[in-house]
This record gives structure tokens, C-alpha cells and sequence, in this order.
């Protein structure tokens, strides 16, 4: 997965459709393409999965809460669009086992009547799973939910247990992206999408890029271009045909991270409702406790969003509503934001209607096929119509769609235990194996080969860690991490649950990437002083006071 040859094709070859944005949708659309048979390129601006896609509440989910607006207003769209993520939600945990698995959660009841309205909503939710349900619904009682996470409030009455899926969202986007590669397509990151050159017609005919890390200049060759930006969307609209009316609002959704001993239970919480009608997450992942998210519309901006000290304490205060021992802001370890794509229905009124599920839009001026609004759980399907409508548009016969049934790359031999061999045939720490199965699969043996070649690279990048420099020699070489955040936000996903762990080892990781990638010693020095900057600025924002990694 050398970034140097992906360049070298994108340059030379013509291909029958590219991809401008490298999330979850993206990456769906390349690995839909391509292994349909047709000739697919992706461009990504910054790094796959750097702005909404790693930036999600890590479910899959069909949505209680649309489910409840669907009932409440007689909304028939909402209704499709909740059964279509629930039936998904199987097939995206049988596709990346190692990356996605069911949940639990618990939500909890102050009375007998809230009992009953929430058991009647997730037996609805049940029903509409069907036969690809991840578990049945059940309303347990005060004694039975206390059992089942001690950290709930004893004074409710009772609770309702239910599943949904959860993922590793950065990781599960970098697996398509990779599963495509391997059909046989191309793939960039840090390469941005800068104009378009037209046909006699006025079609999209060629793709200007810029290599943002040389700022060497690419010519992309395409039949049709899908426009997969997300939040973005408007831009590549309007950089086709400055004509077109605006269709994206957009909002920003806060979630931040608290040690994980601070809930006694695997089970996730659900707080069923907040005074602004939104529903907040207590959910365990990677060792951490994961509390969100908030919603607000925003204005869309280059600059990365983050955590506000008033965003912190909106979260905090619903936990405490449902924690028998308060949590306090201190207690906050990290935290990130993300941007979600609101898709307006009708672009030529003053209408507020924000679109949940998603539209395949084709521009007739310009060609420009853009994928509008959806969800993570839904990102196959979004991917799938796109698809076919580009067969519609490039004059095909359509081949099927297969992703269904496609393992991504560290599936296929993989089990719970896979780690075991590690452990045994490579004598890989047991912490390590662990970590390495559930971000990898089956992947984690070339890691642990780099191990054999290099014993000193087993060793964990800091003490109680399961990072190690193989990891971070295997990602550079094999999945086009660039840059320090590329690591250490995205492929390790440790920057979202641990500010202060990420910035202490910024300087190995950077070391072990200099070597890979033939940095100068300005290069390395000028990337370790700038994520510090950047983490500072994170606490900052949040209003935190954390004890600096760097002095």
C-alpha cells in the first residue's frame, strides 16, 4: 500500500469513477465499485476518516430516537430509514468481526409508566430488526438492572435492556478503503480536490489534485465523479456548477472521555431523554468510558471542531442524573468532535426540515453524482444506490451489488481468541495480542512478524500501553499513515480517549516515522512541537487543566 505508487496510477490511468472524500461513505462507494468490476479511484483531502467518520458515537444503530419521532409524528420516512440501520446493523458486524460486535444498554426507568412507554418503543424496535436482530428487548427490574450495571442511580424504578451493534469506526473505514485496494483500486489521502477541467458538454472530464504533503499537481481521469464529502458536500457542488443551490447544513456533536473503572459494567447506558429533546450515551469502549454526544448547528469551517468547557458540563450533568456516584469535569481525560451532514429537503425553501436518511443527487449541467446526508450504519447502502445509479449514468448494464457478503481485510480465519497465536507462535505479550486481534483480525500476525524481524519493536510505547513501534512501522507501511494525528488519531483512535498518553509518546512515534518516511531532522521536530500545540489547544478549549506530557 505504498503512497508513492497510488500517486504514480492516479496520474497515469483513467478510470471510470472517482471518489472525492475518504469516509465511511467514500470508502463504501470505492469497495463497491471495484469489486463490481468497475475502474474506481478515491481522493481524500486530508486522511481517511478524518472528519466525521472517526468522529461518531461508535453505533450501530437504527436510532431509538428517530424511532420515537417516527411514532410521535406519523412519519413514514423515518420509519423506512430506522428499519433499513437495523437490518444493517448484522451484516456490518458479520462483513469485520474483529471490528464490530453487539452491544448492550440499559435504559433507565424512573417509574412504572416510563417502564412500560420504553418497553413498548424497543419491542417496536425488536420487531422491526426482524430475523437479523442482535438480542431481544427486556424490562428489568430495580434489582435486576443494578445487577446488570451498579453504577445506575439506586433510586430508579427499573430498566429496559436492549442491543445494538458497536464499531470501531476509524478502523472499520480504513478496512474498506484496504478491501477495495486489494479489487484493485487507488486510493489518497492527503490529496485535495482543487478544480475541475470540462468537456465540450460542460461535463466533468478531469479532477485537478494536489498532493498537500509535496504539492506535487495530478490530473485524475474519470468517466463520472461522485461528490462523498459529507458536511463538505456544497463545496465540490459548487466547484462543479456554481449554479447549484445549497443542500448541507450541519451540526456538531461533543463526546468526552472519562477513565473506564468510573462505571462497573460492560453494559452502556442510554439516558432516555434531556430537557432538549435529545438522548445522551454512556458507552465502554477501548477501556475508556465514552459520554455523548450533544447537538448544535454550527457553521461549517476549516478548522477541526472541539470540546467546549460548556459542552462538558451538558454531558456531565445528564451522567449525574443517572449516576449513583457523580462524575465532575476533573475527571475528563479527553474528548472529540465531529461535524454530521444535515441534509435540507428542499434546497429552494425556507424549509427546516433536516434529512436523516440520504439522497443521491446528480447534477445535469455538470454530471457530478453527490451523495447527500445518512449514517455511518447505513453507509453500505448509501454506497449501493450510488452505485447504481452510476451504471444508470455511465450506460452499463448494472452488476450486482456484493458487499453484503464481502469479509473486509483481517476477517476472514479470525475468532476471539485469534490472539492466543500470537502469544504462542510469536511470543507477542498477551495485553499486546489482545489489542492487536481487535484492531486487526487476522492482519496482526504481520505485526507481530516485525516483531521477530526487529525483538525491539515489541516492546509497548508506554509502560501499561498495547501500542508498540511494529504497530506503528505496519500502519505507516501498510495503511498510508503520514503524519502524527494519521497515527495516532486515526489508526490507533488513541488521541480521542487519552490527551495525555498521545502526547507523551508523540515523540517515539515520530522517531519510528521519520525513519519510515525519510523525514529531515526539521520535519520530525517541526511535527512533534505541532501536536503538542495541538493537544494544548484541545484542554484549552475544553477548559481542562491536565499535567502537561511535555514538561
Amino acid at each position: 500500500m505504498q503512497r508513492a505508487q497510488q500517486l504514480e496510477r492516479a496520474d497515469s490511468e483513467e478510470f471510470d469513477i472517482c471518489i472525492i472524500g475518504g469516509g465511511a461513505t467514500g470508502a463504501g462507494c470505492l469497495l463497491d465499485a471495484q469489486s463490481r468490476g468497475l475502474k474506481a479511484i478515491l481522493i481524500e483531502k486530508h486522511d481517511f476518516a478524518s472528519e466525521t467518520s472517526s468522529k461518531s458515537t461508535k453505533l450501530i444503530h437504527g436510532g431509538v430516537r428517530y424511532l420515537e419521532q417516527a411514532v410521535k409524528k406519523a412519519d413514514l420516512n423515518q420509519y423506512h430509514m430506522v428499519k433499513k440501520a437495523l437490518h444493517e446493523r448484522l451484516t456490518l458486524i458479520r462483513n469485520a468481526p474483529h471490528l464490530a460486535h453487539p452491544l448492550a444498554l440499559l435504559t433507565p426507568c424512573m417509574s412504572w409508566m416510563e417502564g412500560i412507554y420504553y418497553t413498548a418503543g424497543l419491542k417496536m424496535y425488536d420487531a422491526l430488526s426482524g430475523d437479523l436482530s442482535l438480542g431481544r428487548s427486556e424490562w428489568l427490574n430495580k434489582e435486576q438492572a443494578l445487577k446488570r450495571n451498579p453504577s445506575l442511580i439506586h433510586k430508579i424504578h427499573s430498566a429496559v435492556l436492549y442491543y445494538d451493534g458497536q464499531l470501531n469506526d476509524a478502523r472499520y473505514n480504513m478496512s474498506l478503503v484496504k478491501t477495495a485496494m486489494r479489487y484493485g483500486a487507488v486510493a489518497l489521502n492527503h490529496a485535495e480536490a482543487r478544480d475541475f477541467e470540462k468537456d465540450a458538454e460542460g461535463r466533468l472530464a478531469v479532477l485537478h489534485v494536489r498532493d498537500v504533503l509535496t504539492g506535487r499537481l495530478l490530473r485524475v481521469r474519470s468517466r463520472l465523479f461522485i461528490n462523498a464529502t459529507g458536511p463538505f458536500a456544497d463545496r465540490i457542488r459548487l466547484l462543479a456548477n456554481p449554479g447549484m443551490g445549497r443542500r448541507m447544513r450541519v451540526s456538531k456533536g461533543v463526546h468526552i472521555i472519562v477513565p473506564g473503572d468510573l462505571m462497573r459494567s460492560d453494559t452502556a447506558i442510554l439516558v432516555p431523554k434531556t430537557d432538549d429533546g435529545r438522548v445522551v450515551f454512556i458507552i465502554p469502549y477501548n477501556g475508556k468510558l465514552m459520554i455523548g454526544t450533544t447537538e448544535t448547528e454550527t457553521e461549517l469551517t476549516d478548522q477541526e471542531p472541539v470540546v467546549e468547557r460548556a459542552e462538558v458540563d451538558y454531558l456531565i450533568e445528564y451522567v449525574n442524573r443517572y449516576f449513583e456516584i457523580p462524575l465532575s469535569a476533573d475527571q475528563v481525560i479527553a474528548g472529540f468532535a465531529g461535524l454530521r451532514p444535515l441534509l435540507q429537503a428542499d434546497p429552494n425553501a425556507n424549509s427546516k426540515e433536516l434529512v436523516r436518511d440520504h439522497e443521491v443527487e446528480v447534477d445535469p449541467t455538470s454530471g457530478l453524482v453527490s451523495i447527500l446526508g445518512g449514517k455511518w450504519t447505513t453507509y453500505r447502502l448509501m454506497a449501493m444506490d450510488t452505485i447504481d445509479k452510476s451504471y444508470e449514468l455511465l450506460g452499463r448494464e448494472r452488476t450486482p451489488c456484493v458487499t453484503d457478503t464481502i469479509r473486509l481485510v483481517g476477517a476472514d480465519g479470525y475468532a476471539e481468541d485469534f490472539w492466543k497465536v500470537l502469544c504462542q507462535k510469536y511470543e507477542v505479550p498477551e495485553l499486546v495480542a489482545q489489542h492487536l486481534n481487535r484492531q486487526y483480525g487476522t492482519e496482526s500476525l504481520e505485526i507481530a512478524r516485525l516483531m521477530v524481524e526487529r525483538p525491539e519493536w515489541r516492546e509497548p510505547l508506554w509502560e501499561g500501553l498495547p501500542h508498540t513501534p511494529a504497530e506503528v512501522v505496519f500502519v505507516v507501511r501498510a495503511e498510508m499513515a503520514q503524519t502524527l494525528k494519521d497515527v495516532l488519531a486515526r489508526r490507533f483512535g488513541l488521541e480521542l480517549t487519552d490527551w495525555r498518553t498521545s502526547d507523551r509518546i508523540a515523540e517515539t512515534v515520530a522517531d519510528l516515522m521519520a525513519a519510515e518516511l525519510n523525514w529531515s531532522d526539521d520535519d520530525r521536530r517541526k511535527a512533534v512541537r505541532d501536536y503538542h500545540a495541538e493537544i494544548d489547544w484541545f484542554r484549552k478549549s475544553a477548559g481542562l487543566i491536565l499535567p502537561s506530557a511535555t514538561v
